[in-house]
């Protein structure tokens, strides 16, 4: 996920989390983006959350996002992972089934 600051990357990262839809965040940034938009061309600052959740919890926090983002159209991926530390990912799934 990308948002114009830190300070809504940390609250909707927090947010997140609290709620159970991801058992962790990262912030990173700011980062230079340059993008189409509207037909026109730009660049700015943004930062990038990086969220760990299950396929299981993702409709659910890809909605929190959209209705907490200041973006009407935020980014908003998904990166299916292949392969971890199974005690780092069994983490994650008891993080999120508590």
């Amino acid at each position: 996920m990308a948002t114009p600051s830190r300070d809504l990357a940390t609250e909707l990262a927090r947010s997140v989390v609290e709620a159970k839809l991801a058992a962790g965040g990262q912030v990173i940034g700011p980062v230079t983006s340059v993008f189409w938009h509207l037909g026109e061309f730009g660049a700015g600052e943004e930062w990038t959350v990086i969220l760990k959740t299950t396929e299981d919890r993702y409709k659910q926090l890809e909605q929190h996002i959209v209705e907490h983002h200041e973006w009407t159209n935020p980014e908003i991926t998904a990166i299916p992972l292949v392969a971890g530390l199974a005690p780092y990912l069994e983490w994650v799934e008891r993080t999120l089934s508590e």
